[in-house]
């Protein structure tokens, strides 16, 4: 056997293959070259056809083996030796002996044999050389097509599916390459690309906008409902969807869970003086003597994690900051309650007492509110507000199912309609769930009818041009009134009457004669709808009466008292004409005394311009135990005394 050893260059390195043939005109295929051992593979030599195929193989041979080539004889270790025979002139090819070796492996498939053409002096890959030519042809065909369809490609999809609107978060909406953002927008992504809408407690909300074009394409073109759902958002939602029964009970049921516990609701002693079976919920006798304590409980209760770690922010002295302010403490969250600067030291330090960081900001109300959006903008506080959110009016009903639940066949359920009416919204939507039979009526001052109004336009009035004495109604007198609010009174609430200060403040004088208890005017206002006698319907039958609230500072509840007395006739002024001549003053005094009046105040004045010459102008002010005394006193001064004059209250 010959072996040939030929170096090739072609591949860029010195690797050396090895070339063997026999006698019988079988051939080895190459291989590296052995160090210990030669393993052959022993194929079978195809002849020849015709010249055109050796005229190729040439061609083939000189591609593929250009360069130098180094031949040497050798023979295999493992073979026995042969004699050496001298290499033909001519094309024929030189005989050796066959192998001793090992016996051969299996032959190849036909597609791997190597042909070798007469005369020539290696063996070319055929099948490989063609091979190869088609890679290169396919790979060059790539590569001067791809170029020219990814141009094509992203010029469409510029003119197309750009989006040319701004989005608030994340920029415009591109679809851009395939690979980098899927034609579908999936619906978890859907508040990257809204605006986000303001929402109070435990919970922020958004709402989808689109901000581009008409050309922007995701799946199909774009179809009207877009359109008809900003119809929808901008109509009020129903009442029934917005506020749910199921709502409620869940907020009773948390609420009590956190320490909020059931109120009385007890058989009131003004029964027998209104010919009516009253009972008093006496929601005032909160922690912070409030009824808003639910809903803001519930409200700082339903807010995340993160949220409640970074702190609320209030900025009013209502009942609804002392509540947030008390239980945002009690649930371990930062509380900053911005007052203006004329805020009553009591007040001051009742918050404070609270736990709640106090800061005195600016000359008004109005002022503290803009400091107190300033702060939660620039430290990440939620700035709380009193408004009609499912959440806090979820909270407020709460008291509905336990009126429901403490008083058995009841008719009518009296409740104070002021401020934003979440009390009474929420209220009317658990009664009206347990019984819908039951009568809620609504109550608010005359001074100040935001629903009366709002119920005869048909629409909420977002601001009611009135001066009400905002330092004794307090809560019942904000400018606004929520949608929600509104649509639930609209639908549930039966009757809305509106009470003058005088019976108001007559009602609160009855609580402490009666109930020997102090409210505030939001907490007489369902008693002052009675005494007014402006609901004769409710003669002989069982009322509940919502008491909301008893936060009054003392100089406050001291002159409203006064005030009542004057009014409920138990308290009276007069003036009279007496002679300046000694023993006329203790006439007077004698005949008070006889019927049993109390003097509280005299004034003796000598040079009143109203009396005449030798005369003394007298001013009284006495108390009687009631109107009929009242009336009694009144005939006896007028009999004794002609100049007597009756200051008005």
């Amino acid at each position: 056997m010959q072996t040939t050893w030929v170096r090739d260059l072609h591949h860029g390195d010195d690797s050396v293959t090895a070339r063997s043939t026999t006698p019988s005109g079988k051939v080895t295929f190459p291989c590296q070259k052995p160090s210990t051992a030669v393993e052959e593979l022993s194929i079978k030599k195809p002849q020849p056809t015709s010249s055109n195929f050796q005229t190729g193989s040439d061609r083939s041979d000189k591609s593929w083996n250009a360069g130098t080539q180094l031949t040497k004889r050798a023979s295999s270790p493992q073979a026995s030796p042969v004699p050496k025979s001298k290499p033909s002139s001519g094309p024929s090819r030189p005989s050796v002996s066959a192998p001793q070796g090992p016996p051969s492996l299996p032959s190849l498939p036909p597609s791997l044999h190597l042909f070798n053409a007469p005369g020539s002096r290696t063996l070319l890959p055929a099948f490989h050389t063609l091979m190869c030519l088609l890679l290169r042809l396919f790979l060059s065909f790539i590569l001067l097509f791809l170029p020219c369809e990814e141009e094509r490609l992203g010029a469409s999809k510029k003119k197309s599916s750009t989006h040319d609107g701004q989005c608030h978060k994340d920029g415009p909406i591109s679809n851009g390459t395939l690979a980098r953002r899927p034609t579908l927008i999936c619906p978890e992504r859907l508040r990257d690309f809204g605006a986000e809408e303001y929402l109070n407690g435990d919970v922020k909300t958004f709402e989808t906008t689109v901000v581009g074009g008409p050309e922007v394409q995701l799946l199909a073109p774009p179809k009207p409902s877009i359109k008809r759902n900003k119809e929808y958002k901008s109509a009020p939602k129903a009442p029934v969807e917005y506020l749910r029964f199921e709502d409620i009970s869940a907020a009773s049921l948390k609420i009590q869970q956190a320490g909020i516990q059931k109120t009385p609701c007890t058989y009131s002693r003004l029964s027998k003086l209104y010919g009516m079976e009253i009972y008093l919920k006496k929601e005032h006798l909160h922690y912070t003597g409030s009824v808003k304590e639910r809903g803001v409980l519930y409200l700082l209760s339903s807010l995340k994690q993160d949220q409640q770690k970074k702190g609320v922010i209030v900025a009013t002295d209502c009942n609804f900051s002392m509540a947030v302010a008390y239980h945002a403490v009690e649930l371990r969250i930062p509380v900053f309650v911005i007052m203006p600067a004329y805020s009553s030291s009591p007040r001051l330090r009742m918050y404070r007492d609270y736990g709640a960081m106090v800061i005195s900001y600016g000359s008004t109300a109005r002022d503290s509110q803009n400091h107190a959006r300033h702060l939660a903008k620039e430290n990440g506080y939620l700035c709380l507000e009193e408004d009609d959110s499912a959440v806090y009016l979820a909270g407020l009903g709460t008291v509905g199912i336990e009126i429901h639940e403490q008083v058995p066949k009841l008719d009518a359920v009296i409740v104070p309609a002021g401020g934003q009416c979440g009390v009474l919204a929420g209220t009317a939507a658990a009664i009206k769930h347990l019984n819908p039979r039951i009568s809620v009526i609504g109550v608010e001052p005359e001074e100040f009818p935001l629903l009366l109004q709002s119920l005869k336009t048909d629409s909420p009035i977002k601001d009611l041009y009135s001066t009400p004495n905002k330092k004794l109604y307090g809560d019942l007198v904000q400018h606004t009134l929520g949608t929600h609010t509104f649509q639930l009174a609209k639908k549930m609430v039966d009757k809305v009457i509106s009470v003058r200060e005088e019976d108001s403040l007559v009602a609160m004088l009855r609580f402490q004669e009666y109930e020997h208890t102090t409210v505030d005017t939001e907490g007489a206002m369902g008693l002052a709808a009675i005494l007014a006698g402006q609901l004769p319907e409710l003669k002989g039958k069982r009322v509940a009466v919502l008491v909301g609230s008893a936060n009054m500072e003392l100089d406050l509840v001291r002159q409203c008292v006064d005030r009542a007395l004057v009014l409920d006739d138990r308290v009276s002024r007069f003036t009279v004409q007496l002679g300046d001549w000694p023993g006329d003053m203790a006439k007077l005094l004698d005949m008070l005394a006889r019927e049993d009046v109390r003097l509280l105040d005299v004034c003796h004045s000598r040079y009143s311009d109203k009396a005449d010459l030798f005369k003394a102008q007298v001013e009284c002010v006495v108390e009687t135990r009631d109107k009929t005394q009242n009336c009694q006193l009144r005939r006896t001064l007028a009999d004794r005394y002609p100049t007597l004059r009756w200051l008005d209250r």
